[in-house]
């Protein structure tokens, strides 16, 4: 096992950035445990005076006393428990929120190539399993560790108080449980991490299933997909069930060695209260003692197996915590050096770029420079490298080779957020989320004034549509944007590139989800956007590629041609065909 992996590792380091600043709240809570921990010994050490003083001497003074001390005790007991159990829920839930805000900044840095390779399904459930499991589990190995160990300790003494013969007899058995709990632990952690690894999966399985729900049901596949999540269902069944039956080998071990204690104590006991060596009060307190005594030793028993599982969990939620972003920004940017609301010359010098997944590379030896206020039409096959291109641009992607040049600065000296200001981008995988129509037109700006975003829908034709919604622009479009038409989602990530008003444009394929009425009202509209701006355009319709300062024909990862249209066509076959497959019908 990694070393970093190791349960004295992980311990180490929850303690030290998730536990130990919490030390406060921690040190209230252990006096608590203190208290409770003395009152239930001290309930087992009054079985002594009840037996020997009240029922066998009769004493009167004392039936008064004791049942006042036994209240006392109760009360005392039931108010250092409140405050014991509120302050660890805090340190609990606090952890919580802790792990997860490290989790979420940490993913919110990766780069988009570690998307594309894991799931959501299984990123939620190391946010939501993992970490609830390991919040419980820290929670009551905490509590079990410090409560149950002082409560043992305490009703320890009062056994070895009345008689240290019959406690060190009592002491030297349960030892021998210590070699099968422990084997039974790390059995638990491979099941567990197994188990979390399921419900991510199944977790996945689900978010598919729901989101492809209208494609489910065209191609009549209910039950294909139920067969395929009740896969999942069942492997989660018997790795659940399996965790189960291991865990529950450690409570019939501590019964039988709980019963072979108080059998030899009511043997031994039992004969020396019959040979008159001690009293029945003393007696009883003793086996009061021992009794109170076999259930936080049996919880301690356990505690192997509960911190086995937290540590499983503790590992998928420290590799997330731990994932290193591979596209890294400098300290010492150059941002000062370009002004973010004036556009530049863009520059690629002998770009090459492939994905982590793929063994060919996508991009070849790309040379190309776009100048200020220019408008690029990019075409070409699917598959040409079109859209990998656009992604190297803002550094969603890093590439492979070669340099990119923003106002003759390498892109890498620049920071993510000044670079990223420079463009608005609209993609033909239109991306809106479960809110209003303001907040998805007003995404990544704060406080931005009514008017600006009126203006901004104007421009991208929003404003007929969003006025007939019951709540115009407080209307929430549902997951996805569900509740809009292909068209209306479009036209709102239009008006969102609108609203950013960046130097320059980034359209793949903008307006493929319009009809032709919608389209014609925003290539007005993009055109006039497009005035005094730098655009680099993924053509889909015929009117992209006419307008265009120049056209960049990708074919195979590589520029295959640069031109007008009319140069195009007359000098270059791929083009020719490409229009003829694909612009001249539309």
């Amino acid at each position: 096992m990694n070393s970093d992996n190791t349960t004295k590792f992980i311990i180490k380091r929850l303690f030290n950035q998730y536990i130990r600043k919490h030390y406060v709240k921690l040190f209230f809570s252990m006096f608590c445990m203190i208290i409770v921990s003395a009152t239930t010994a001290t309930n087992a050490w009054l079985m002594q005076p009840v037996l020997d003083d009240i029922f066998i001497d009769k004493n009167d003074d004392l039936i008064i006393i004791i049942p006042v001390v036994i209240f006392i005790i109760a009360v005392t007991k039931g108010i250092a428990s409140y405050f014991q159990s509120i302050l660890m829920s805090f340190v609990g839930y606090k952890i919580v929120a802790d792990l997860q805000r490290n989790m979420l900044q940490t993913l919110l840095k990766c780069d988009l190539a570690f998307f594309n390779k894991t799931n959501s399904g299984t990123l939620v459930s190391r946010f939501l399993a993992d970490v609830g499991t390991l919040s419980r589990g820290v929670h009551n190995v905490v509590i079990n560790i410090i409560k149950d160990s002082l409560t043992f300790i305490f009703l320890v003494g009062v056994m070895f108080y009345h008689d240290i013969k019959l406690a060190i007899v009592t002491l030297l058995i349960f030892p021998l449980a210590i070699y099968p709990i422990s084997r039974i632990g790390k059995r638990l952690r491979k099941i567990s991490k197994n188990t979390q690894i399921g419900f991510g999966f199944f977790t996945k399985r689900l978010t598919e299933t729901f989101q492809g729900i209208k494609t489910i049901k065209a191609f009549n596949a209910e039950k294909l997909e139920s067969k395929k999540v009740n896969f999942e269902i069942e492997n989660l069944f018997n790795l659940t069930f399996k965790s189960t039956k291991v865990n529950s080998i450690s409570r019939p071990l501590m019964e039988t060695l709980g019963g072979l204690a108080i059998a030899l104590i009511v043997f031994i006991g039992g004969s020396q209260v019959i040979n008159g060596l001690t009293t029945p009060g003393t007696f009883f307190s003793f086996l009061t003692a021992l009794l109170m005594a076999y259930q936080p030793l049996k919880s301690l028993a356990t505690l192997n197996a509960t911190l086995q599982i937290s540590m499983a969990s503790a590992e998928r939620i420290f590799e997330i915590i731990d994932q290193q972003p591979k596209i890294l920004e400098k300290k010492n940017s150059k941002d000062h050096l370009l002004n973010k609301d004036t556009a530049y010359n863009l520059k690629l010098s002998n770009i090459n770029f492939k994905y982590d997944n793929s063994t060919e590379t996508t991009l070849k030896n790309i040379n190309l420079e776009i100048f200020k206020g220019e408008k690029i039409a990019l075409v070409g096959y699917s598959g040409a490298g079109k859209t990998s291109l656009l992604n190297l641009i803002p550094r969603f992607f890093d590439t492979l080779g070669g340099k990119i040049t923003l106002g003759g600065i390498d892109i890498k000296d620049l920071s993510f957020e000044f670079l990223r200001e420079h463009f608005s981008i609209v993609s033909q995988d239109v991306v809106l989320f479960d809110d209003t129509i303001k907040k998805n037109i007003s995404l990544g700006k704060e406080n931005v004034k009514n008017e600006k975003i009126l203006e901004a829908c104007q421009k991208a034709n929003c404003t007929e549509f969003i006025n007939k919604l019951p709540k115009k622009f407080n209307e929430i479009i549902g997951e996805k944007g569900v509740r809009l038409s292909g068209g209306q989602k479009q036209r709102i990530a239009i008006a969102r590139a609108f609203l950013k008003n960046s130097p320059f444009l980034l359209l793949d394929e903008a307006t493929s989800a319009l009809d032709s009425k919608s389209e014609k009202k925003i290539q007005n509209s993009l055109s006039r956007l497009i005035k005094n701006k730098t655009s680099l355009v993924i053509a889909h319709r015929l009117s992209t590629i006419l307008d265009a300062d120049r056209i960049i024909l990708l074919h195979k990862g590589k520029i295959e041609a640069i031109g007008s249209h009319s140069n195009l066509i007359k000098k270059s076959q791929i083009y020719k065909n490409l229009y003829e497959l694909q612009f001249k019908e539309v």
